[in-house]
Order: structure tokens, then C-alpha cells, then sequence
């Protein structure tokens, strides 16, 4: 690795100095103006959607289409700092598998605002008629949907709460559905709501929520909103994993740029979007984005190889001694067993996906997840397992029950997420179980061993597959060798069952 001996605070003063190394932006972002508000702004979002308008950017293009940042969340008051500190600017890193690294500076985020600290100011943001999109990365969990009746939760803490007469707004919901009362109000077309999680369906499901939530507000409003609000559904991908301290040092010494919150992330990048934008979009396509007119066999090909591949290896992973992910992929085992997975039980779930080769698909997904050098790590995957086992392994599972196909791998990965959820790994050694859910998980966890099917009998994340002997077999009798003989045993019997394709 070159070295750098001075450095240069990241901010719009120091970008001439940061330009004589690194690729900094070439448009004038003092005339760069608002189109699209953010919430959720994290390490993803300046990944993929800001990075993209930064892109078009310097092409001379979407310069009306400049990124208002809202966090939703105190914890949001960090990004805040470094944001305003560094005029919205931040350093993306590529990170090659060949140890390159590929760097520039992106400038498409104009400013942020903390909504809990002035919850009014973020309302006001939305409600600008100069915005007409308004974007969501708020986590899967973060709908507020209920996993086996799909009813959008009413009592939920924060939503009953914003509901409540005379309510200062709180939730994405109520901070969004208030900004959409003023624009109606102020006779101001509606934004259009773009979901960007990863979620079968995500601008269907945000309809259902933000709709459910106006409704219950004011009855008039929610018909209004789901009379004239446009929910494209979309599909993202990039693995990027959270920034450490490394990844600080390393943008400082290697390129001389002093960046409190730089982002990481693999070469890959890929974005799907319907095409329905009633205020205008900018020209996504230009910047490499795959405009089409319906997202779902890419989303749910995207949802079902790669987001479900994540939770069948993490949890096996963990349990094995793995602590980063490609040193779990690079095990030729667990490479076959994802293989297998993919091609026997996710593949055959999916409809066609216009212009994608399945098996090259497949193929790369392995090969990213390979890549030593982005550094993700097990335990990010492992993280809020409630709301993504439901979302995006279940329905590949329930698919193959219903019709007459292979299954065992799935149920296996559900019996290692309730292994690893017993909070003590094959050593004795504490797991820290990171979910919203997890006093409860972890309490059930631990009657694995004399109720074999205690985990899978909460019915608000299982719903009736505890019902269907079939999988309570596979399911039990994985579960049973994860206690008795250990991950990698475990893992080695499932992939000897593999059939011939």
C-alpha cells in the first residue's frame, strides 16, 4: 500500500487539494439543487442511490436532482455531525478482489437533517415542491408489517404514539404522511415514495404501510394518498459493509483524505426501477440503471439467491468458527452448499428474469461473496434474523412444500438460525444475538434441547410450517445433529444428500 504524508480534511475547501489524486466532483454543487429526499441515509444508501446521481452529475445531468438527507433515528445524530462537518461530502471506496482500490469523492448529498431533533424542519423538507421523490432505506423491519398476517401494526410503540391528537411526528410514517397533509394542503402535487429495502414487492409494501398509517390518521388523507402517491417497487444490490476504523485509516494514509464517515463496498452494483415517477425521475438509465416497467423477477431472483444465500451461510458460519464471510465462501463446502441451495430450492421459485443468465448468476453471487477484500463480516448478516428469515428464505421454503420440491436446505438454515440463536456457540463461548426480537428468541432458543420445535412454534415468524410434518422433520432432525455432532458434521451430511441435477 503507497502511503500519503499529509492529509486533507474532507469538506467543499479542500476538494481542489483532494482532486490532484483522487476523482473528486466535477459539477458545481453550489448549483446543484434539491429533487430528492432521503430517509435513512447510512453506508448503503451513499453505496448505491447517491452514488448514481453523483454519476449523472458528472455527466452534466439531474443537477436539479440534488439528496436531502433525513435521519429518522437519535442514533442518525452521528451521520449528522460528520455530515455537516464535511458539507455532505464522503469518500466511496471500491474495494477489487485483486487488493486495488478505487476511489472517489461523491457530492450528490446537499445537507441533513436530524428529525428528532427538529422534527418540523424534516416535515418542511418533504413538503418543498421542489422535491418530487422522496426515498426510504429504513431496514426490512422498518415497515412495521406483521410477518404471517401482513397487517400493517397500528399499536406498534412509535406508531401509536404519532397517531395520538396533536402528535409531533416521530416514525418515518408519521414524519412522511404529515409532509404529504401539507402539500394536499398547500394544493402541491404529491412526491412519489420510493422504497429502496430489501423487500419482495417494496413499493407495494410501502403502500400497504404509509396508506394503513394515513388512513388511521385521517380517512380522507389515506384515500388521497393512495389515490395520487406513485410506490415504484425497485430492486437494489450492493454488499457494503459497515466502515471500521481500518477503512478510515486506509482512505487516510492511502489517499491522503481526512473522512470521518468514508463508505466501502464491493465493485458490483446493480439497480432495477419501475418506471413510475408521475413528478419526473432523473435519467437513471444513463447512469446504468435498469429502467423497466415491472421489477418483480429481478427482485425476487435478487431476494431468493442472494439475500436468502446470506442467511444460509452466517449462521452455519458462525457456528463453524467463521467470522468473515468469505472465509466461509471460500470453504469449498459451504460454496457447495449455497450452490446447491440456489440452484435445487431458490432457482425454482423464481419466474424468468428477462436478460439475466440464472447459472452465471448464481456463479457470481459465489464469486462476491469470495472477495477477501471488502471484509464483510458474519455477524452483519446474522443481524436482525427475525425480519429476514420470514421475508426472504420462508417464502422459498413454502414454495417447495407446496409444490412437491426439495426443501431440506432451507429447513436446515432455519434450524441453524435457532442453533445460533441459543446465544453459545460449539465452544461454550456467548453469541450477542442482534435483533429486535431477541430476549424472546433467545428464551425460546434455549429449549431447543428438550422441546425440539419450541423455535418454529411462534407462529407470528413461522406461521404454520410447525404444522407441516414434513418440514418439522428436517427441521428437528438438523437441529438434533447441530447438538450432537456440530456445524460442519451437519453441513457435510446435507450436501452428501444432494441429487443429481
Amino acid at each position: 500500500m503507497s502511503s500519503t504524508t499529509s492529509t486533507t480534511p474532507l469538506s467543499t475547501a479542500g476538494l481542489a487539494a483532494i482532486g490532484e489524486a483522487v476523482p473528486v466532483p466535477s459539477y458545481d454543487r453550489s448549483a446543484v439543487t434539491p429533487g430528492i429526499v432521503h430517509l435513512g441515509v447510512g453506508g448503503f444508501h451513499r453505496a448505491h442511490q447517491a452514488m448514481y446521481l453523483d454519476r449523472l452529475m458528472n455527466d452534466g445531468k439531474a443537477l436539479d436532482w440534488g439528496i436531502r438527507g433525513i435521519g429518522v433515528l437519535p442514533h442518525d445524530a452521528r451521520m449528522k455531525e460528520v455530515m455537516d462537518a464535511q458539507d455532505g461530502l464522503y469518500t466511496l471506496v471500491l474495494k477489487h478482489p485483486d487488493g486495488s482500490r478505487e476511489p472517489r469523492v461523491v457530492g450528490s448529498i446537499l445537507d441533513f437533517t436530524l428529525a428528532p431533533e427538529d422534527p418540523d424542519a424534516a416535515v418542511e423538507v418533504m413538503a418543498d415542491p421542489r422535491i418530487r421523490i422522496v426515498s426510504l432505506t429504513i431496514t426490512e423491519g422498518g415497515y412495521n408489517i406483521d410477518a404471517v398476517t401482513h397487517e400493517f401494526l397500528l399499536d406498534e410503540h412509535g406508531v401509536a404514539a404519532d397517531l395520538a391528537g396533536g402528535a409531533v411526528p416521530r416514525t418515518a410514517f408519521g414524519l412522511v404522511v404529515e409532509a404529504l397533509r401539507r402539500r394536499r394542503e398547500r394544493g402541491l402535487t404529491p412526491f412519489t415514495l420510493m422504497s429502496c429495502d430489501n423487500l419482495a414487492g417494496n413499493g407495494d409494501l410501502a403502500r400497504h404501510a404509509f396508506v394503513a398509517f394515513a388512513t388511521a390518521k385521517d380517512p380522507e388523507l389515506g384515500a388521497w394518498v393512495d389515490a395520487h402517491v406513485a410506490f415504484p417497487n425497485t430492486m437494489v444490490d450492493r454488499i457494503t459493509p459497515g466502515t471500521t476504523d481500518a477503512d478510515r485509516a486506509e482512505v487516510r494514509e492511502r489517499f491522503g483524505i481526512e473522512d470521518a464517515w468514508p463508505v466501502v463496498c464491493e465493485p458490483f452494483t446493480q439497480w432495477v426501477v419501475q418506471d413510475d415517477f408521475p413528478l419526473g425521475r432523473p435519467p437513471l438509465e444513463d447512469a446504468g440503471v435498469q429502467v423497466v416497467a415491472d421489477v418483480e423477477p429481478y427482485e425476487l431472483m435478487k431476494l431468493r439467491l442472494l439475500n436468502a444465500s446470506h442467511q444460509a451461510l452466517c449462521y452455519f458460519g458462525h457456528l463453524a468458527g467463521y467470522r468473515l464471510v468469505h472465509e466461509v465462501v471460500q470453504d469449498p463446502l459451504f460454496a457447495r452448499f449455497l450452490l446447491s441451495y440456489m440452484e435445487r430450492e431458490g432457482t425454482p421459485t423464481l419466474p424468468p428474469v428477462p436478460g439475466i443468465d440464472l447459472d452465471a448468476y448464481r456463479r457470481e453471487l459465489i464469486s462476491r461473496f469470495s472477495n477477501g477484500e471488502v471484509r464483510d463480516t458474519v455477524a452483519r448478516l446474522c443481524n436482525e434474523s427475525s425480519d429476514r428469515i420470514p421475508k426472504w428464505l420462508l417464502p422459498v421454503v413454502r414454495h417447495q412444500l407446496a409444490h412437491g420440491g426439495e426443501f431440506f436446505r432451507g429447513a436446515a438454515v432455519v434450524a441453524s438460525w435457532a442453533r445460533y440463536a441459543e446465544g453459545v456457540d460449539e465452544d461454550g463461548e456467548p453469541i450477542e444475538v442482534s435483533d429486535r426480537l431477541a430476549q424472546r428468541l433467545v428464551a425460546t432458543a434455549q429449549r431447543n434441547r428438550t422441546e425440539p420445535t419450541a423455535f418454529i412454534e411462534d407462529r407470528s415468524l413461522f406461521g404454520d410450517l410447525v404444522d407441516d410434518e414434513r418440514f418439522v422433520a428436517e427441521y428437528t432432525a438438523t437441529l438434533a445433529s447441530l447438538h450432537e455432532r456440530g456445524a460442519r458434521a451437519t453441513l457435510e451430511d446435507l450436501v452428501a444428500r444432494d441429487a443429481p441435477s
